[in-house]
C-alpha cells in the first residue's frame, strides 16, 4: 500500500479526481518501472497527467505547472475536488509557490556541457555550489547539467535561485490541505525490495528494451528514470541482472531518503504515520476526518 493506493480510496469517498504529479508517469510507455495506475483504477477513479506525452517529447517544471493548472480548473468546474498525488517535489513546488528565477536552458551550452564527464561536473557544482551539492542526486546526470548550465549562465548558485519563488497558490492557504506519508525505514526498505522484485517480475526488462525502440535513450528525461536508466546499462553489458536488480534497490532507498528530506525541508506537510501492514482504507479514512473538520 503506498500513496497512489491511499489517494483513490480517499478520492471515491470524497468526489475526487487524482492529478498526478509524477514526472515520469507523463510519457507513453513507462508502466511498469513508474508503478502506473491500471486501466482499472483509472475507470474507478478519473486520473490526469498520465500518458500524456511521447517518448520523444521533453516535460518541466513549467509544463507540468500549466497542465496541472488547467486540469484542476476543469476538475473543480464539475464540482468535484482535485487530488495531486506524486513524488516529484520540485512540481508540487512549482504549482504552489511558482516557478523559481532560474534562466530557460541555453542550447549552445547545454551540447558543451553534456560532453563532460559527470566527475568534472559534480567537482564544479561542488565549488561553486556546495548546498545544491549536497541536495542533487549526483547520480541524475540531467539534474546535475541543469544546475551547472544555471550558475554558468547567471554566476549565481543553484540554490539561492531555486530558494526564490513566486506567489501563486501558497501552502499557508488554509483552504487547502497538504498530507504526507511516512513510514519507519525498515518497512520502507521491505516494500521497496518487494515493489523492485515485482517490476522485475512483469517484465520491466522487455518493457525498457521495447522504449529504447522507440526513443528512450534520445529523452535525457525519462531515460534518468530510477529502474530505466540502469536496466539500460544492464543492456549494455555493465553488470549482471541479479546485480541491476540490487543496484535498483539501493538507488530508490537512497532516492526516497533524499525525497523525505526535500519534502521535510520544503513543504509543510501534515505527516501521517503508517504502521507495517496497515490498510489503506484505514489511512485515507484518516485524511477524510482531518479534511471534513
Amino acid at each position: 500500500m503506498g500513496k497512489s493506493e491511499v489517494a483513490l480510496l480517499l478520492a471515491e469517498r470524497i468526489g475526487g479526481e487524482i492529478v498526478s504529479v509524477d514526472s515520469m508517469q507523463v510519457y507513453r510507455g513507462l508502466d511498469i518501472g513508474t508503478a502506473k495506475p491500471s486501466v482499472a483504477e483509472r475507470v474507478r477513479v478519473p486520473h490526469h497527467l498520465i500518458d500524456v506525452l511521447d517518448m520523444t517529447e521533453p516535460f518541466d517544471a513549467a509544463q507540468f505547472v500549466r497542465l496541472a493548472r488547467e486540469v484542476v480548473e476543469q476538475i473543480q468546474a464539475r464540482g468535484r475536488v482535485p487530488l495531486l498525488c506524486g513524488g516529484t517535489g520540485l512540481y508540487f513546488k512549482a504549482f504552489l509557490d511558482g516557478l523559481g528565477e532560474a534562466p530557460p536552458g541555453d542550447p549552445v551550452l547545454r551540447a558543451k556541457l553534456e560532453g563532460i564527464p559527470l566527475p568534472d561536473l559534480l567537482r564544479e557544482l561542488a565549488e561553486r555550489d556546495p548546498v545544491t551539492y549536497e541536495r542533487i542526486d549526483r547520480h541524475n546526470r540531467r539534474r546535475v547539467i541543469r544546475a551547472v548550465e544555471v550558475i554558468r549562465l547567471t554566476g549565481k548558485p543553484f540554490s539561492q535561485q531555486r530558494a526564490s519563488w513566486g506567489s501563486t497558490m501558497r501552502m499557508t492557504d488554509d483552504t487547502h490541505s497538504y498530507f504526507g506519508l511516512k513510514r519507519i525505514a525498515a518497512d520502507l526498505r521491505e516494500r521497496i525490495g518487494a515493489r523492485v522484485d515485482e517490476m522485475f517480475r512483469r517484465g520491466l526488462v522487455a518493457e525498457t528494451e521495447g522504449l529504447l525502440k522507440s526513443g528512450l535513450a534520445q529523452n535525457k528525461t525519462a531515460l534518468q528514470a530510477l529502474g530505466y536508466r540502469q536496466v539500460v546499462e544492464f543492456l549494455k553489458g555493465k553488470r549482471t541482472l541479479p546485480e541491476t536488480i540490487e543496484l535498483v534497490k539501493i538507488r530508490t532507498r537512497q532516492f526516497a531518503k533524499r525525497q523525505m528530506t526535500w519534502f521535510r525541508r520544503q513543504l509543510p506537510l501534515r505527516w501521517v504515520e503508517i504502521e507495517p501492514g496497515q490498510p489503506a482504507v484505514q489511512i485515507a479514512e484518516r485524511i477524510r476526518m482531518v479534511l471534513a473538520e
